[in-house]
Protein backbone atom coordinates (compact mmCIF):
# COMPACT_ATOMS: atom_id res chain seq x y z
CA UNK A 1 0.00 0.00 0.00
CA UNK A 2 2.69 2.03 1.08
CA UNK A 3 4.40 1.87 -2.66
CA UNK A 4 1.39 2.59 -4.04
CA UNK A 5 0.58 5.72 -2.29
CA UNK A 6 4.22 6.80 -3.13
CA UNK A 7 3.46 6.26 -6.70
CA UNK A 8 0.56 8.21 -6.82
CA UNK A 9 2.41 10.95 -5.58
CA UNK A 10 4.90 10.66 -8.35
CA UNK A 11 2.14 11.12 -11.10
CA UNK A 12 1.01 14.08 -8.96
CA UNK A 13 4.67 15.79 -9.06
CA UNK A 14 5.01 15.01 -13.16
CA UNK A 15 1.25 15.85 -13.43
CA UNK A 16 1.92 19.11 -11.59
CA UNK A 17 4.43 19.77 -14.21
CA UNK A 18 2.99 18.78 -17.07
CA UNK A 19 0.04 21.10 -16.08
CA UNK A 20 2.09 24.31 -16.50
CA UNK A 21 4.55 23.50 -19.20
CA UNK A 22 5.07 25.89 -21.65
CA UNK A 23 5.52 23.70 -24.88
CA UNK A 24 4.43 19.97 -23.74
CA UNK A 25 5.58 18.84 -27.69
CA UNK A 26 9.39 19.47 -27.11
CA UNK A 27 9.49 17.59 -23.81
CA UNK A 28 12.49 14.95 -24.17
CA UNK A 29 10.54 11.61 -22.12
CA UNK A 30 13.64 9.51 -22.67
CA UNK A 31 15.86 11.77 -21.09
CA UNK A 32 13.35 12.72 -18.34
CA UNK A 33 12.82 8.80 -17.70
CA UNK A 34 17.18 8.12 -17.82
CA UNK A 35 17.43 10.75 -15.04
CA UNK A 36 14.69 9.49 -12.95
CA UNK A 37 16.30 5.58 -13.03
CA UNK A 38 19.60 7.46 -12.07
CA UNK A 39 17.93 8.86 -9.51
CA UNK A 40 16.46 5.79 -8.29
CA UNK A 41 20.02 3.99 -8.71
CA UNK A 42 21.76 6.76 -6.35
CA UNK A 43 19.54 6.80 -3.90
CA UNK A 44 19.36 2.93 -3.41
CA UNK A 45 23.23 3.05 -3.24
CA UNK A 46 23.96 5.63 -1.15
CA UNK A 47 21.31 4.60 1.48
CA UNK A 48 20.91 0.90 0.92
CA UNK A 49 24.82 -0.16 0.27
CA UNK A 50 27.79 -0.41 2.00
CA UNK A 51 29.43 1.83 -0.75
CA UNK A 52 26.71 4.33 -0.28
CA UNK A 53 27.49 3.92 3.55
CA UNK A 54 31.03 4.22 2.87
CA UNK A 55 30.89 7.20 0.72
CA UNK A 56 28.84 9.27 3.02
CA UNK A 57 30.36 8.37 6.13
CA UNK A 58 33.44 9.73 4.32
CA UNK A 59 31.91 13.03 3.60
CA UNK A 60 30.58 13.46 7.11
CA UNK A 61 33.77 12.54 7.96
CA UNK A 62 35.53 15.67 6.45
CA UNK A 63 32.86 17.76 7.18
CA UNK A 64 33.46 16.93 10.91
CA UNK A 65 37.00 17.37 11.00
CA UNK A 66 36.33 20.75 9.06
CA UNK A 67 34.34 21.73 11.03
CA UNK A 68 36.54 20.99 14.31
CA UNK A 69 39.10 23.47 12.79
CA UNK A 70 36.49 25.80 12.22
CA UNK A 71 35.77 25.58 15.76
CA UNK A 72 39.09 26.71 16.54
CA UNK A 73 38.51 29.73 15.35
CA UNK A 74 35.67 30.44 16.76
CA UNK A 75 36.67 29.86 20.11
CA UNK A 76 39.40 31.89 20.04
CA UNK A 77 37.36 34.51 18.92
CA UNK A 78 34.30 33.79 21.30
CA UNK A 79 35.65 31.55 23.73
CA UNK A 80 33.08 32.27 27.06
CA UNK A 81 30.86 33.42 25.32
CA UNK A 82 28.46 30.93 25.79
CA UNK A 83 28.18 29.30 29.11
CA UNK A 84 29.91 26.30 29.44
CA UNK A 85 28.06 23.12 28.42
CA UNK A 86 25.26 25.11 26.97
CA UNK A 87 24.61 25.03 22.71
CA UNK A 88 24.98 28.29 20.62
CA UNK A 89 23.51 27.77 17.28
CA UNK A 90 25.22 31.11 16.04
CA UNK A 91 28.57 30.03 17.14
CA UNK A 92 28.67 26.10 16.30
CA UNK A 93 26.22 26.34 13.27
CA UNK A 94 26.70 29.32 11.44
CA UNK A 95 30.25 30.95 12.27
CA UNK A 96 31.63 27.69 10.67
CA UNK A 97 30.43 28.82 7.46
CA UNK A 98 33.32 31.60 7.30
CA UNK A 99 36.17 28.73 7.14
CA UNK A 100 33.84 26.70 4.84
CA UNK A 101 33.89 29.89 2.41
CA UNK A 102 37.90 30.09 2.82
CA UNK A 103 38.23 26.22 1.41
CA UNK A 104 36.09 27.19 -1.86
CA UNK A 105 37.72 30.25 -2.08
CA UNK A 106 40.73 28.50 -2.32
CA UNK A 107 39.52 26.07 -4.93
CA UNK A 108 38.39 28.64 -6.93
CA UNK A 109 41.90 30.75 -7.02
CA UNK A 110 43.68 27.50 -8.14
CA UNK A 111 41.29 26.84 -10.63
CA UNK A 112 40.37 23.39 -9.21
CA UNK A 113 36.80 24.19 -8.73
CA UNK A 114 36.26 26.16 -12.18
CA UNK A 115 37.97 22.88 -14.41
CA UNK A 116 35.52 20.11 -11.89
CA UNK A 117 32.45 22.48 -12.39
CA UNK A 118 32.85 22.62 -16.42
CA UNK A 119 33.41 18.87 -17.06
CA UNK A 120 31.36 17.66 -14.72
CA UNK A 121 28.43 20.11 -16.68
CA UNK A 122 29.46 18.61 -19.88
CA UNK A 123 28.89 15.23 -18.75
CA UNK A 124 25.35 15.84 -17.36
CA UNK A 125 24.43 17.99 -20.52
CA UNK A 126 25.16 14.19 -22.45
CA UNK A 127 22.52 12.69 -20.10
CA UNK A 128 19.70 15.44 -19.25
CA UNK A 129 19.70 16.56 -22.93
CA UNK A 130 20.04 20.15 -22.36
CA UNK A 131 22.54 22.42 -23.06
CA UNK A 132 26.22 23.12 -21.48
CA UNK A 133 25.58 26.10 -19.50
CA UNK A 134 22.01 24.80 -17.92
CA UNK A 135 24.22 21.62 -16.73
CA UNK A 136 27.51 23.67 -15.49
CA UNK A 137 25.02 26.13 -13.37
CA UNK A 138 23.38 23.31 -12.20
CA UNK A 139 27.16 21.98 -10.44
CA UNK A 140 28.00 25.47 -9.76
CA UNK A 141 25.35 26.26 -8.18
CA UNK A 142 26.19 23.21 -5.53
CA UNK A 143 29.80 24.70 -5.46
CA UNK A 144 29.50 28.21 -5.06
CA UNK A 145 25.57 29.24 -4.09
CA UNK A 146 22.76 30.40 -5.73
CA UNK A 147 23.63 33.71 -5.93
CA UNK A 148 27.04 33.53 -6.98
CA UNK A 149 26.54 31.06 -10.04
CA UNK A 150 25.73 34.01 -11.96
CA UNK A 151 28.89 36.18 -11.54
CA UNK A 152 30.37 32.88 -13.40
CA UNK A 153 28.18 34.05 -16.24
CA UNK A 154 27.93 37.13 -16.44
CA UNK A 155 29.16 37.55 -19.84
CA UNK A 156 26.27 36.04 -21.19
CA UNK A 157 23.49 37.09 -19.19
CA UNK A 158 22.41 39.96 -22.11
CA UNK A 159 22.02 36.86 -24.29
CA UNK A 160 20.37 34.43 -22.48
CA UNK A 161 16.41 34.08 -23.23
CA UNK A 162 13.68 33.89 -20.81
CA UNK A 163 13.42 29.84 -21.56
CA UNK A 164 17.23 28.98 -20.34
CA UNK A 165 16.76 31.98 -17.50
CA UNK A 166 14.11 30.09 -15.95
CA UNK A 167 16.42 26.69 -16.19
CA UNK A 168 19.45 28.29 -14.64
CA UNK A 169 17.33 30.21 -11.71
CA UNK A 170 15.40 26.68 -11.31
CA UNK A 171 18.46 24.66 -10.57
CA UNK A 172 20.17 27.30 -8.41
CA UNK A 173 17.26 27.18 -6.35
CA UNK A 174 16.87 23.44 -6.00
CA UNK A 175 20.27 23.07 -4.60
CA UNK A 176 22.21 24.64 -1.75
CA UNK A 177 25.59 25.67 -1.30
CA UNK A 178 28.62 24.00 -0.24
CA UNK A 179 29.38 26.63 2.29
CA UNK A 180 26.17 25.59 4.31
CA UNK A 181 26.62 21.68 4.12
CA UNK A 182 28.24 21.83 6.80
CA UNK A 183 25.89 23.71 8.75
CA UNK A 184 22.86 21.66 7.94
CA UNK A 185 24.63 18.30 8.80
CA UNK A 186 24.79 19.79 12.66
CA UNK A 187 20.97 19.74 12.02
CA UNK A 188 20.03 16.58 10.47
CA UNK A 189 21.85 13.22 9.18
CA UNK A 190 24.48 13.61 7.08
CA UNK A 191 23.13 10.69 4.68
CA UNK A 192 20.40 12.80 4.06
CA UNK A 193 22.25 15.91 3.40
CA UNK A 194 23.93 13.99 0.46
CA UNK A 195 21.27 11.58 -1.01
CA UNK A 196 19.65 15.09 -1.04
CA UNK A 197 21.94 17.45 -3.09
CA UNK A 198 23.02 14.26 -5.25
CA UNK A 199 18.88 14.00 -6.24
CA UNK A 200 17.90 17.38 -6.39
CA UNK A 201 20.57 17.77 -9.46
CA UNK A 202 18.73 15.44 -11.55
CA UNK A 203 15.41 16.34 -10.13
CA UNK A 204 16.05 20.14 -11.03
CA UNK A 205 16.53 19.41 -14.89
CA UNK A 206 13.66 16.80 -14.91
CA UNK A 207 11.31 19.37 -13.44
CA UNK A 208 12.88 21.52 -15.84
CA UNK A 209 12.08 19.68 -19.12
CA UNK A 210 8.57 19.25 -18.61
CA UNK A 211 7.80 22.72 -17.20
CA UNK A 212 9.95 24.42 -19.59
CA UNK A 213 11.28 22.26 -22.74
CA UNK A 214 13.03 24.26 -25.62
CA UNK A 215 15.87 23.16 -28.00
CA UNK A 216 19.39 24.34 -27.44
CA UNK A 217 21.12 25.64 -30.72
CA UNK A 218 24.05 23.98 -30.79
CA UNK A 219 25.66 27.48 -32.37
CA UNK A 220 24.21 29.07 -29.01
CA UNK A 221 25.13 26.89 -26.51
CA UNK A 222 28.89 27.96 -25.99
CA UNK A 223 29.65 28.41 -21.97
CA UNK A 224 32.04 31.14 -21.13
CA UNK A 225 32.90 31.23 -17.75
CA UNK A 226 33.86 34.80 -16.37
CA UNK A 227 37.50 34.51 -14.48
CA UNK A 228 37.45 36.80 -11.18
CA UNK A 229 39.96 39.47 -11.13
CA UNK A 230 42.94 38.58 -10.72
CA UNK A 231 43.98 38.48 -6.62
CA UNK A 232 46.82 37.97 -4.89
CA UNK A 233 46.30 35.11 -2.72
CA UNK A 234 45.53 37.05 0.23
CA UNK A 235 43.30 38.99 -1.13
CA UNK A 236 41.41 36.31 -2.14
CA UNK A 237 41.64 34.83 1.24
CA UNK A 238 39.80 38.39 3.01
CA UNK A 239 37.46 38.35 0.08
CA UNK A 240 35.67 34.99 1.47
CA UNK A 241 36.36 35.21 4.53
CA UNK A 242 34.31 38.57 4.47
CA UNK A 243 31.60 36.64 2.26
CA UNK A 244 31.42 33.65 4.42
CA UNK A 245 30.91 35.97 7.64
CA UNK A 246 28.21 37.65 5.43
CA UNK A 247 26.00 34.40 4.92
CA UNK A 248 26.73 33.86 8.32
CA UNK A 249 25.37 37.01 9.55
CA UNK A 250 22.62 37.27 6.98
CA UNK A 251 21.42 33.84 7.88
CA UNK A 252 21.60 34.55 11.65
CA UNK A 253 19.26 37.78 11.16
CA UNK A 254 17.04 35.72 9.09
CA UNK A 255 16.43 33.57 11.83
CA UNK A 256 15.68 35.91 14.59
CA UNK A 257 13.39 37.56 12.43
CA UNK A 258 11.54 34.47 10.90
CA UNK A 259 11.50 32.37 14.40
CA UNK A 260 10.44 35.63 16.21
CA UNK A 261 7.53 36.29 13.88
CA UNK A 262 6.51 32.37 13.64
CA UNK A 263 6.29 32.10 17.79
CA UNK A 264 4.12 35.41 17.24
CA UNK A 265 1.40 34.31 14.63
CA UNK A 266 1.17 31.55 16.30
CA UNK A 267 0.65 32.86 19.75
CA UNK A 268 -2.28 35.04 18.02
CA UNK A 269 -3.87 32.54 15.75
CA UNK A 270 -3.65 29.87 19.11
CA UNK A 271 -5.06 33.18 21.16
CA UNK A 272 -7.80 33.49 18.62
CA UNK A 273 -8.65 29.84 17.08
CA UNK A 274 -7.33 27.67 19.36
CA UNK A 275 -4.70 26.49 17.21
CA UNK A 276 -1.71 27.58 15.66
CA UNK A 277 -0.49 28.72 12.17
CA UNK A 278 1.81 25.75 12.09
CA UNK A 279 -1.10 23.51 12.53
CA UNK A 280 -3.06 24.79 10.21
CA UNK A 281 -0.71 24.89 7.52
CA UNK A 282 0.56 21.16 8.55
CA UNK A 283 -3.37 20.24 7.67
CA UNK A 284 -2.90 22.05 4.42
CA UNK A 285 -0.09 20.10 3.36
CA UNK A 286 -0.81 16.81 5.20
CA UNK A 287 -2.17 15.47 1.95
CA UNK A 288 1.33 16.19 0.12
CA UNK A 289 3.18 14.67 3.05
CA UNK A 290 0.79 11.27 2.61
CA UNK A 291 1.54 11.08 -0.82
CA UNK A 292 5.28 11.37 -0.34
CA UNK A 293 5.34 8.33 1.79
CA UNK A 294 5.02 9.84 5.07
CA UNK A 295 1.88 7.87 7.90
CA UNK A 296 -0.94 9.60 7.56
CA UNK A 297 -0.97 9.95 11.90
CA UNK A 298 2.49 11.55 11.52
CA UNK A 299 1.57 13.42 8.19
CA UNK A 300 -0.17 16.64 9.62
CA UNK A 301 3.04 17.29 11.89
CA UNK A 302 5.35 16.90 8.77
CA UNK A 303 3.14 19.11 6.62
CA UNK A 304 3.64 21.67 9.13
CA UNK A 305 7.26 21.61 8.61
CA UNK A 306 7.32 21.60 4.96
CA UNK A 307 4.80 24.33 5.41
CA UNK A 308 7.70 26.43 7.76
CA UNK A 309 10.49 25.78 5.37
CA UNK A 310 8.29 27.22 2.04
CA UNK A 311 7.28 30.10 3.97
CA UNK A 312 10.55 30.88 6.04
CA UNK A 313 13.42 28.89 5.20
CA UNK A 314 15.07 25.78 5.78
CA UNK A 315 16.78 26.64 9.07
CA UNK A 316 14.28 27.24 10.59
CA UNK A 317 11.89 24.14 9.50
CA UNK A 318 15.22 22.13 10.34
CA UNK A 319 14.92 23.57 13.99
CA UNK A 320 10.99 23.13 14.20
CA UNK A 321 11.95 19.24 12.95
CA UNK A 322 14.97 18.87 15.51
CA UNK A 323 11.76 19.68 18.53
CA UNK A 324 9.80 16.22 17.59
CA UNK A 325 12.51 14.29 15.18
CA UNK A 326 11.61 11.89 18.32
CA UNK A 327 8.77 11.50 17.59
CA UNK A 328 8.48 10.69 13.78
CA UNK A 329 9.48 6.74 12.28
CA UNK A 330 12.82 6.92 10.60
CA UNK A 331 11.06 6.62 7.42
CA UNK A 332 9.28 9.99 7.94
CA UNK A 333 12.59 11.47 9.40
CA UNK A 334 14.29 10.38 6.30
CA UNK A 335 11.59 11.99 3.57
CA UNK A 336 10.97 15.25 5.30
CA UNK A 337 14.52 15.49 6.14
CA UNK A 338 15.67 15.44 2.19
CA UNK A 339 12.76 17.37 1.27
CA UNK A 340 13.69 20.24 3.57
CA UNK A 341 17.58 20.73 2.10
CA UNK A 342 17.03 23.02 -0.82
CA UNK A 343 16.74 26.86 -0.79
CA UNK A 344 13.30 26.13 -2.58
CA UNK A 345 11.10 28.92 -0.25
CA UNK A 346 9.84 32.15 -0.52
CA UNK A 347 13.17 34.24 0.26
CA UNK A 348 15.01 32.57 -2.45
CA UNK A 349 12.87 34.81 -5.00
CA UNK A 350 14.12 37.77 -3.65
CA UNK A 351 17.81 36.72 -3.80
CA UNK A 352 17.84 35.69 -7.19
CA UNK A 353 16.32 37.85 -8.53
CA UNK A 354 18.33 40.66 -7.01
CA UNK A 355 21.78 38.81 -7.74
CA UNK A 356 20.73 38.35 -11.21
CA UNK A 357 19.65 41.94 -11.59
CA UNK A 358 22.91 43.00 -9.78
CA UNK A 359 24.21 41.83 -12.84
CA UNK A 360 21.81 42.82 -15.45
CA UNK A 361 18.85 44.88 -14.99
CA UNK A 362 16.70 43.46 -17.85
CA UNK A 363 17.60 39.69 -16.89
CA UNK A 364 16.77 40.98 -13.54
CA UNK A 365 12.99 41.78 -14.33
CA UNK A 366 12.79 38.60 -15.79
CA UNK A 367 13.49 36.30 -13.39
CA UNK A 368 11.36 38.14 -10.72
CA UNK A 369 8.19 37.64 -13.15
CA UNK A 370 8.48 33.95 -13.54
CA UNK A 371 9.38 34.06 -9.04
CA UNK A 372 6.48 31.89 -8.48
CA UNK A 373 6.75 29.53 -11.09
CA UNK A 374 10.51 29.27 -10.33
CA UNK A 375 9.20 28.39 -6.52
CA UNK A 376 6.64 25.81 -7.71
CA UNK A 377 9.60 23.91 -9.92
CA UNK A 378 11.83 24.14 -7.11
CA UNK A 379 9.17 22.36 -4.70
CA UNK A 380 8.15 20.13 -6.83
CA UNK A 381 11.93 18.77 -6.88
CA UNK A 382 12.17 18.44 -3.23
CA UNK A 383 8.78 16.74 -2.99
CA UNK A 384 10.20 14.72 -5.93
CA UNK A 385 13.59 13.86 -4.12
CA UNK A 386 11.41 12.94 -0.67
CA UNK A 387 9.27 10.45 -2.62
CA UNK A 388 12.18 8.51 -4.30
CA UNK A 389 13.42 8.90 -0.74
CA UNK A 390 10.30 6.94 1.15
CA UNK A 391 9.99 4.53 -1.83
CA UNK A 392 14.19 3.54 -1.37
CA UNK A 393 14.51 3.58 2.33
Amino acid sequence: MRYLISFCGLLLVFGLAFLVSKNRKEIKYKNIILMLVIQFLLAAVLLNTRFGYTLIKGVSNVFDRLLEYASAGVSFVFGGLANEGEYSFFLNVLLPIVFISVLIGILQHFKILPIFMKWVGWLLSKVNGMGKMESYNAVASVMVGQSEVFITLKKQLAKISPQRMYTLCASAMSTVSMSIVGAYMTMIEPKYVVTAIVLNLFGGFIISSIINPYKVDENEDILTIEDEEKQSFFQMLGEYIMDGFKVAVIVGAMLIGFVALMALINALFDMIFGISFQEILGYLFAPIAFLMGVPWAEAISAGGIMATKLVTNEFVAMMSLGDVANTFSTHTLAIISVFLVSFANFSSIGIIAGAVKGLNEKQGNVVARFGLKLLYGATLVSILTAIIVGLII
